[in-house]
């Protein structure tokens, strides 16, 4: 599974970053990096997670 962000629309809240943090870290600039946009059945609770508390919806699982 994958997650993908959609870059335009993060607006750095740090939610995700909260709920998925094997998954992904904001930057220096408060930018959301994907650490892992791949990530398996392990870590699906994680992704879903931080889809769900993504305020923009910027988050989706593909």
């Amino acid at each position: 599974m994958k997650i993908v962000l959609d870059r335009p629309r993060c607006e750095g809240h740090g939610l995700c970053e909260e709920a998925a943090p094997r998954l992904m870290h904001l930057d220096d600039e408060g930018e959301l990096v994907l650490d892992r946009g791949e990530f398996d059945a392990a870590d699906a609770a994680l992704a879903n997670a931080a889809v769900r508390v993504c305020p923009v919806a910027a988050l989706r699982i593909a």
